[in-house]
C-alpha cells in the first residue's frame, strides 16, 4: 500500500469515528465505536488517542467514554458560516418553528445516514436534542423516510434494499415502516414516525429539491410530545410545512449546492 493510500485510509476511519457519534449525543467507549464502525477495537483505540490529540474528541472525565470536542465545532462553525443555503434557509426556518413550536431540520443523506446540515428550534417546546451535524437513521424517521421518497425509483430500491441488508433484527419493523411512511407520502404528501427514534418525539416530513442542482433533501417538524392527539398534530403541521417547503424549494433555486 503507497503512502498517499495509507494517509486516505487513515483519514477514512477517523471521519468514520467521528460520524459515529449520532444524534443522541450520548459518550461512547473503543467497544462502542468499533461495533458502530466496523473496525477492531485495536485500530479504534489508536485512532481515538490520535483524535484526541488532535482536539477533535475528548474523554469524559477521564474515564473510558469518549464525546465530540471543541475542534470538530470549529469545522462546523466555518460550513455554516460560509455556506450561502444555510444563511439563506434558516430565517425561513426559524419563522416555521417559532409558528408551529417544533424543530424544523433540512436534511441530506450520509451513508444510511440522515445529516442536518441547516436546523431552528422553538424556544418554547421540550429539546430533542438534535441540531446541525446530528445523525439520524434513514430507516427509522420521517426525515428519511421523505428522503428516499424523493429518489428515483431505481435509486430508492437500491437504497431500501441496503438499509434492509444492514438492519438484522429491525428488518420487519424497519421495512413495515419505509412502506407504511410511502403510502402515506403517495397519498398526502408527507410521511410520520412517533417514537421509533426517540420516545415520546414525532417526525412529519416531506422530500424538497434544493439549489440549481436540484439535490434531493428532505425537510421536517419535530417535537416531543406526551400522549399525542396525532391526527391533531398533523391538521396542525402538515399545510404550513408544505407551504414552507416551496417557500424553500424557490429562496434556494439559485444557490450552488452539491453534497
Amino acid at each position: 500500500m503507497s503512502e498517499s493510500t495509507q494517509v486516505t485510509l487513515t483519514l477514512d476511519r477517523g471521519l468514520q469515528i467521528l460520524r459515529a457519534f449520532r444524534a443522541e449525543r450520548a459518550p461512547l467507549t473503543n467497544g462502542e465505536l468499533a461495533k458502530r464502525t466496523g473496525m477492531s477495537k485495536s485500530a479504534v483505540s489508536r485512532l481515538t488517542s490520535t483524535l484526541i490529540q488532535l482536539g477533535y474528541i475528548r474523554r469524559v472525565a477521564g474515564g473510558t467514554r469518549f464525546e465530540l470536542a471543541t475542534g470538530v465545532f470549529g469545522i462546523g462553525h466555518a460550513y455554516l458560516e460560509t455556506n450561502p443555503l444555510t444563511r439563506l434557509a434558516h430565517p425561513l426556518m426559524q419563522q416555521l418553528a417559532d409558528l408551529l413550536d417544533v424543530s424544523v431540520a433540512l436534511a441530506a443523506p450520509n451513508g444510511l445516514d440522515m445529516l442536518y446540515i441547516a436546523h431552528r428550534t422553538s424556544s418554547r417546546i421540550a429539546t430533542l436534542r438534535l441540531g446541525v451535524g446530528s445523525l439520524l437513521p434513514m430507516g427509522l424517521t420521517a426525515i428519511g423516510r421523505a428522503w428516499l421518497w424523493g429518489l428515483p425509483e431505481h435509486e430508492r430500491q437500491h437504497y431500501v434494499t441496503r438499509l434492509l441488508e444492514a438492519a438484522g433484527p429491525q428488518h420487519e419493523a424497519i421495512r413495515t415502516g419505509i412502506d407504511k411512511a410511502f403510502e402515506d407520502l403517495r397519498v398526502n404528501g408527507v410521511c410520520m414516525s412517533f417514537g421509533e427514534f426517540q420516545r415520546n418525539a414525532f417526525g412529519i416530513a416531506l422530500p424538497v429539491r434544493v439549489g440549481s442542482a436540484a439535490t434531493p433533501m428532505s425537510l421536517s417538524c419535530g417535537a416531543i410530545k406526551f400522549q399525542p392527539d396525532i391526527d391533531a398534530v398533523r391538521q396542525h403541521i402538515v399545510p404550513a410545512l408544505k407551504e414552507a417547503a416551496l417557500d424553500l424549494e424557490t429562496l434556494l433555486r439559485d444557490v450552488r449546492y452539491e453534497p
